[in-house]
């Protein structure tokens, strides 16, 4: 009877090392997994004002009359929207670039950019619900930098300089840019390919 419940014991003992052995080799390939398909942040396209550089500066006005500068020293960060009226995803990102002025008021100002009839934007901005924030329409802002494709985001700091940009189709897109100036790097893919760099220097020196 007592060779009986050692053996029992030993056989459950056995079992349960298998199994944290099998929990960690998962954990494991979930963190490969994860490196594998690390989010992607905003597609920064090299055309117009480089991140670092000093953003253009322009005297402009908001549909509304009030005046408005893209550029130049400020109280707050600038979060710059390029986006139409008739642009899907423009509008699917909308409520979350309210959430994020909501909740990052205090060191962040939303303004939205883009061309073309008044009207139409006006209309657009009402049913939208972004009377509360600057709305421009200039073709000069977006050919400084280098408009091609909606939706665009720049984030500009307080004295002026480039510190994010590029085309945003979700909101992990839009919080890379915030990433991006948090880590002090041009876009979320230059500092996952750094870091990719260092990690294969790292093993090839092992080697």
């Amino acid at each position: 009877m007592t060779e009986a419940l050692i053996v029992s014991n030993l056989v459950l003992w056995v079992a349960v090392l298998a199994l944290l052995a099998t929990v960690f080799a998962l954990a494991r390939q979930i963190g490969v997994l994860y490196e594998r398909i690390a989010p992607m942040g905003a597609l920064m396209i090299d055309a117009g004002p480089k991140v670092g550089e000093v953003a253009p500066s322009l005297a402009l006005r908001t549909i509304d009359g009030r005046d408005f500068a893209s550029g130049g020293a400020r109280s707050r960060s600038l979060l710059l929207f390029f986006l139409s009226p008739t642009c899907p995803v423009c509008k699917k990102l909308l409520p979350i670039l309210q959430r994020i002025a909501d909740d990052e008021g205090q060191w962040l100002e939303l303004a939205f950019a883009s061309d073309g009839e008044v009207d139409e934007h006006e209309r657009f901005r009402r049913r939208a619900g972004l009377l509360a924030f600057p709305y421009v329409l200039s073709t000069e802002l977006g050919m400084a930098w280098r408009i091609g494709k909606l939706p665009y985001a720049v984030l500009i700091d307080e004295s002026g300089h480039v510190r994010a940009k590029g085309l945003v189709n979700s909101r992990e897109q839009l919080e890379s840019l915030f990433t991006a100036r948090d880590l002090g790097v041009a876009s979320v893919q230059e500092y996952l390919g750094e870091r990719d760099e260092a990690m294969q220097t790292m093993e090839a020196r092992r080697t």
